[in-house]
């Protein structure tokens, strides 16, 4: 997928954005090839480019003044951009008028070295001549702390340092230092690198230090998807959508993030703002069960990893209540904080840092871990260690699951001035019953398979019952509720009810007719905290695809899932939301819900390959 960009064009901050990365950090870049959006050294710190969250609507053809990394060809009129295939590594093709013409190619370096993945804190921009003799301006203006301009700027031979309090960042390059740091145009008679991360020295020369990353780079990122358990149909779609998946996920930890930025809004004008460079419970038994589909059994045990690891800290503890989110550490603050000096995307505050849902009740995370950790019971192909004592770890999430399922809480919707008894949170209790009764089986434990069993029986029946509406001939999003939301698509998927179940028809039926909008969902139609919805949540949509798949409207299905496969950017990528009416894509990104709701709708709709042929 090659995408234009003309001069002519508005270039006001947008989603339309590439992203490149290495397990490590990661990077977005613009249709004019600048990187606007990227934190040192792990995606959940301060931002060293940020002007993505710090503009203006009007901004148009204007140059951000700080935070970010620009490479402009002087007289530019097209910048072509794309993957090179099955990569992340991005190309940009700028040219003028005048038959001059630069490619810049974008990565994070990744690959095997010493038996270990070498993946530094560092993005490297390698330029070179395509024809004519173009000439190009390179501005690099990082921002430290949070938006604010570095103390002091040094330079070396080959290099610069920008200093701040709390972090230094080294930009090597073989191009002239001088122009450079002025910002002066300069001819592009050979190729040209640019080291940006993490202030550490390069020990090689830089070309070939830049070559060879790019190749070896290269090379991992082919390996990686000829791996891949891909769909027949759908099958460019599934391969970017995976590739941004690993991206999202620190390989130090095996944590996964759910968005790679902070504070895009969920629509104009709203306060929905959060910060959602962290790792979320709930997402952890849909992002598994992608990664089985996919079958990447490294990232899914680093990630399994990451939540049994939670597990063993949250028995340790004696908590009472499972945090809903974790840092990609586990390990330091989330507390919640506006950014005055930050204008905004689009100059929509405020800007969070933090994400106050980590103190709130969320019921739904004991059933989310439990249903993640079930992989590891049964799926020969991961090595995990003390299986006894893990169930007995999730054995007590079964216990304060049972202790809760009928308690209000903040909902899978982080609802921040509202708690009602929750149909989601109450099912995912139930869930933990359910699959603890399984893993027990498994281990050979009769007792406690019957006690789990006999547990989630009675569940589900006070659940079904509660959340069951006769008036409205279908199920509630509340005990005793009235309302829909988007989360009743799941019952089946998460095993609560049968596919054919007549409730289960009617329920879905109910929310196409109520929360459906053209092609997207909302999640809920009534008002919360911050008014009524004015976008569709991705994720929805996938869901709903699914189902609609599952009660036999295959077809159907199908035609929908093309049209919101559409609502992709120019590089494939999805954010959390998007405007009912044009389709434009709004909060963070690239949102690991709706890249894992794409991979799963399209495992389920495609033909097998032994149908192919």
């Amino acid at each position: 997928m090659t995408v234009t960009t003309t001069a002519a064009g508005h270039h006001s901050a947008s989603l339309d954005l590439g992203v490149i990365g290495n397990c490590s950090i990661a990077a977005l870049i613009d249709r004019r090839a600048r990187i606007v959006w990227g934190c040192f050294p792990r995606f959940d710190r301060d931002p060293v480019f940020c002007s993505l969250i710090d503009n203006h609507a009007n901004d148009g053809d204007d140059e951000p003044e700080k935070g970010f990394f620009g490479i402009e060809l002087v007289g530019m009129t097209r910048c072509e951009q794309s993957y090179l295939d099955n990569t992340a590594i991005l190309s940009s093709v700028l040219s003028d008028d005048q038959g001059n013409a630069i490619e810049i190619l974008d990565f994070a370096p990744r690959f095997v070295r010493y038996e270990r993945f070498f993946r530094p804190p560092q993005l490297v921009r390698r330029v070179r001549r395509i024809s004519g003799r173009p000439r190009i301006r390179v501005l690099v203006k990082p921002s430290l702390g949070i938006g604010e301009e570095p103390d002091e700027i040094t330079r070396g031979s080959n290099h610069v340092r920008f200093v701040g309090a709390d972090q230094t960042i080294r930009l090597t390059t073989n191009a002239p230092l001088s122009y450079v740091v002025e910002g002066t145009p300069f001819a592009v008679d050979q190729a040209y690198s640019f080291f940006i991360g993490s202030d550490e020295a390069l020990r090689a020369e830089i070309e070939t230090t830049s070559r060879e990353f790019l190749d070896k780079t290269t090379d991992y990122w082919r390996d990686w998807v000829r791996s891949l358990s891909i769909p027949f149909e759908y099958q460019s779609e599934v391969i970017r959508a995976a590739i941004t998946l690993k991206l999202c996920s620190f390989e130090e930890t095996g944590a996964i993030v759910a968005a790679l930025t902070t504070s895009i809004p969920e629509a104009p004008g709203t306060q929905r703002n959060w910060d959602y460079r962290y790792c979320w419970l709930r997402d952890a038994y849909f992002v598994v069960h992608a990664l089985n589909r996919l079958g990447t059994t490294r990232t899914m045990e680093d990630y399994l990893g990451f939540i049994t690891n939670i597990v063993d800290t949250f028995s340790e503890s004696g908590a009472e209540h499972l945090p809903p989110l974790y840092p990609i550490t586990r390990g330091g603050s989330l507390t919640e904080f506006e950014a005055k000096n930050l204008s905004g995307y689009r100059g929509h505050q405020p800007v969070r840092f933090g994400n106050g849902a980590a103190v709130q009740i969320q019921n739904d995370g004991y059933g989310a871990v439990v249903l993640a950790a079930t992989h590891s019971f049964f799926d020969r192909r991961l090595i995990q260690p003390g299986k006894d004592t893990l169930f007995s770890q999730l054995e007590r999430m079964g216990e304060l699951a049972i202790a809760v399922f009928d308690k209000p809480d903040a909902g899978p919707w982080e609802l921040r001035e509202k708690e009602a008894v929750h149909a989601f949170s109450s099912v995912m209790c139930w869930a933990a019953c359910d699959r603890l009764a399984r893993i027990a089986g498994t281990l050979g434990r009769a007792d406690r398979k019957e006690y789990w069993k006999a547990e989630a029986k009675r569940l589900k029946s006070i659940i079904a019952e509660r959340i069951w509406n006769e008036q409205k001939g279908h199920f509630v999003s509340t005990f005793n509720g009235q309302d829909l939301d988007a989360t009743l698509l799941l019952l089946a998927e998460i095993g609560f009810v049968k596919p054919d179940d007549a409730r289960f028809v009617a329920t879905v039926e109910a929310i196409g007719r109520d929360l459906k909008r053209g092609d997207l969902l909302l999640r809920y139609a009534t008002q919360d905290d911050f008014g009524y919805m004015h976008t569709g949540f991705l994720i929805c949509a996938f869901w709903y695809v699914d189902a609609l798949n599952t009660i036999g409207r295959s077809d159907e299905a199908k035609a929908l899932f093309g049209r919101i496969l559409q609502r992709r950017n120019s590089f494939g990528l999805l954010s959390e939301d998007a405007d009912l009416k044009t389709g434009e894509l709004w909060g963070n990104f690239p949102q690991t819900y709706s890249m894992v709701g794409l991979i799963n709708c399209a495992m389920r709709l495609s033909r097998d390959w032994e149908e192919a042929f």
